[in-house]
Formats: structure tokens, C-alpha cells, sequence
């Protein structure tokens, strides 16, 4: 953090806070208490009324506000549970950035909105699942990845597919160039052109490992606009399942990706699935056991019925 951005934040913490030692500044921006003396001294001649009190600390002069901002309550709500959204699922550099915009929104704060504020936040929490947690390597993916797109730098990169290939291989080698990040169903995913396939594909970042950026470069595309980009859509194999009327509802709240109608009948409630191959539907529709049945297409019932024997043959 430059001195200017520190003088500034320094302001913003003695607001938000109230009184403050030397000591406790120079932990909270990680510098020595000698730096925190100039830059009282640089704030006080630059006109903001800093007052220092012995065994105390510093403070702001009552009535002195920066900057002139009004939020209601909600609207600060809304802002600080965004920065708590960017520190879970952005890299680590935008972690940082969002931790500092939420000390600056709550300190530009009247008290009495402050106190509301820290009330209502109290009764709202973001708790990442499992995968969205995002492991310490795959934030830095993510921070590699932007820096790459942003920099136009091609990227090579191990890539694990949830379903073999046709030729019976779930692993590959690839070099693309990245044109944007995607955050779906708390997921990365990353847009590239990939050099193997010579087209626009889709990468999940927990599936990426080795990742290593390139010296060579890439011309970002001028006709590409991230926001109105819209996939291909090549799932053309339709699926119909049935499900007993008792765990119906269990199904719904899955929100399984390939799920698109849902019809109840007197039997059961009757979803429609568009897929690429069975195989992406196959685990989904075994884990829910006999209280499901595939009525189409055939293919997918007649795996289902070999899975049945397989397990048979294990207990």
C-alpha cells in the first residue's frame, strides 16, 4: 500500500473506530509505528484534525466526516455481504481489496446506521459448499487465470474430464487462450480457445493442475463480449425419469443442471433431462436407488439395470 492510499485509509479507520494507538495502526497496515507518527503528522498538516491524546491514542475531531456518502441500511447490507462473497470465492488479491472496501463502507457510516448495520449482518451468513470453498491452489488458479486473460497470454495446463473421451482417455494436455472467467453453480469455470480443438471450449478450474502461464501471446478477439456470450447447445438426447411421490420434492431441490421439465402425475413426478451422453446422467440416477425409474431412452435403462447386477454381485 502506497503512503497516499494509507493516509487515506488511515482517516477511514480512525472513523470507523473511533480512537486508535499508534501501535494498533501500524499492525492493521503492517508498518512500523515510526511510519504511523509521519503520517499522523502528514494528515495533521494536510488539514485533518487529528487529535492525539497520551495513553490514549489518535482520534478525528468530532464532526469531521469522509466522504460525504449516505447509505440506508439495506444498500450497506447489500455492499458488506458483497465483500464477504468476493473473499470467499475470488482469488486472494480481490480478497484483499474486498476486506479493505468493506472497512471503508463502515466507515463512512453514521453510528447509528453502523449499529443497524452490524445488527442485520448478524442474522445473514454465506457458507461455501465443499467444492465452492475453493482450495488455496485453485484461488491462485484463479488469480493466475485473470492475470493471463488480462495480459493476453496463452496458458498450458493438465485437464481431467468428469466422463472419458471417446477413445477411452479422461486426461489431456492443453494450450489455450483464455478469454474469461465464468463463476456457475459455484463453480469456475474458464472460456478459451483451445488449440487442440481449434474452438471455444469450456475448462473447470478443480479440474486444471499444472497450470503454467506462457510467454506466447494471443489477440483477445474484438468481436467476444464475455456478458453475451451464450454456449452451443449440443445435448440432444432426452431423458425421462419417474420418481415415487415421497421423495419428489427432494428432487426438485437438487436443481440437477440437466433437469428442464417437471410434470406430476398420479404415479409420481415426471422429470425431462437433455444431455450429451447417458454417462452424465448415469451416478445421479443410481443414487437415488428404487425410488427412481428411467423410463427413456432405453440405453440409459438397460445401464442402470447392469449397475444393478454389479452391485448385486458385490453384497
Amino acid at each position: 500500500m502506497n503512503k497516499t492510499d494509507r493516509l487515506l485509509a488511515i482517516v477511514l479507520e480512525l472513523q470507523r473506530k473511533g480512537v486508535l494507538r499508534a501501535e494498533d495502526l501500524a499492525v492493521t497496515f503492517e508498518t512500523s509505528r515510526r511510519t504511523i507518527y509521519r503520517d499522523i503528522q502528514a494528515l495533521s498538516e494536510a488539514g485533518v484534525p487529528v487529535v492525539g491524546s497520551p495513553g490514549q491514542g489518535y482520534s478525528l475531531m468530532e464532526g469531521y466526516f469522509l466522504p460525504p456518502l449516505s447509505f440506508t441500511v439495506e444498500e450497506a447490507v447489500s455492499l458488506l455481504i458483497g465483500t464477504d462473497f468476493v473473499q470467499q470465492k475470488f482469488d486472494v488479491s480481490y480478497g484483499a481489496k474486498a476486506e479493505t472496501s468493506r472497512r471503508k463502507i463502515e466507515a463512512i457510516l453514521p453510528e447509528g446506521v453502523r449499529k443497524e448495520v452490524s445488527r442485520a449482518r448478524t442474522t445473514i451468513r454465506l457458507l461455501a459448499t465443499d467444492e465452492s470453498a475453493n482450495k488455496g491452489w485453485e484461488k491462485e488458479y484463479i488469480e493466475i487465470l485473470r492475470s493471463a486473460i488480462l495480459e493476453e497470454c496463452k496458458v498450458k495446463f493438465c485437464y481431467s474430464k468428469a466422463i472419458s473421451e471417446t477413445d477411452g482417455n479422461r486426461h489431456s494436455v492443453r494450450t489455450v487462450s483464455p478469454y474469461g472467467l465464468v463463476l456457475l453453480n459455484g463453480s469456475w469455470m474458464m472460456i478459451a480457445k483451445c488449440d487442440l480443438r481449434q474452438e471455444l471450449r469450456h475448462f473447470r478450474v478443480s479440474r486444471m493442475s499444472d497450470l503454467l502461464v506462457l510467454t506466447e501471446r494471443f489477440k483477445y478477439p474484438s468481436d467476444f463480449i464475455l456478458q453475451d456470450y451464450r454456449p452451443s447447445d449440443d445435448r440432444d438426447l432426452r431423458v425421462r425419469i419417474q420418481a415415487d411421490p415421497d421423495i419428489a420434492h427432494l428432487l426438485v431441490e437438487s436443481k440437477n443442471f440437466y433437469m428442464e421439465e417437471l410434470v406430476n402425475h398420479q404415479n409420481g413426478l415426471v422429470m425431462t433431462f437433455r444431455v450429451r451422453q447417458i454417462e452424465e446422467l448415469l451416478p445421479w440416477v443410481l443414487s437415488w436407488g428404487a425410488d427412481v425409474v428411467v423410463l427413456e431412452p432405453e440405453t440409459l435403462r438397460s445401464r442402470v439395470r447392469e449397475e444393478a447386477v454389479k452391485m448385486m454381485k458385490r453384497y
